[in-house]
């Protein structure tokens, strides 16, 4: 099992390879706040996978494995008891929906980022997840092609960590 992920200059590596990663619009953030688009500095534990089990199989990893379904979502309101947590949808606050048309979501490592507890404001559903097909940016989370992040999880456990820098 790998220890250390490196996102860094566009690229998340891991012992053995690198692959092209797209980051949040709002560049890379030291001090994040709630919708401004940036990828937080700093060393993350990837909390599990979940997978869109209608398009894929349950991947090989050694992280926790959780299907999701049309009714998950994950709130991003600060006014929210349940910020930056997964929540049964409908819900009452803002959220994002997990089950998306777009396939970003296929694939989605949570990253152990303002979850222990949640700060309200300070951001919310950062996730490791699927890229566009041209890698345009996300809104903060860290995102790779579907291949790549298969490959990256069958070699996670649950004492790997993602090291993101602001590096070139």
């Amino acid at each position: 099992m790998i220890a250390r992920i490196l996102v860094s200059g566009g690229y998340l590596t891991w012992p053995g390879s690198r692959v092209r990663a797209a980051i949040g619009k709002g560049g890379f953030a030291w001090a994040k706040r709630e919708g401004d688009g940036a990828t937080p500095v700093g060393t993350y534990r990837l909390r599990c996978l979940l997978y869109r089990p209608d398009r894929l199989p349950a991947p090989r990893t050694g992280l926790t494995v959780a299907a999701i379904h049309p009714s998950d979502g994950w709130s991003d309101d600060p006014r929210d008891m349940l910020y930056n947590q997964s929540v049964p949808l409908p819900h009452p606050y803002s959220h994002e929906r997990l089950w998306r048309e777009d396939g970003l979501y296929d694939l989605i490592v949570p990253l152990g980022y303002n979850d222990d507890p949640p700060v309200p404001g300070l951001g919310s559903a950062i996730f490791l997840h699927c890229a566009r097909e041209d890698y345009g940016p996300t809104e903060g989370c860290v995102a790779v092609a579907q291949s790549d992040l298969l490959r990256l999880v069958a070699e996670c456990g649950p004492d790997t960590v993602m090291e993101i820098t602001a590096g070139i």
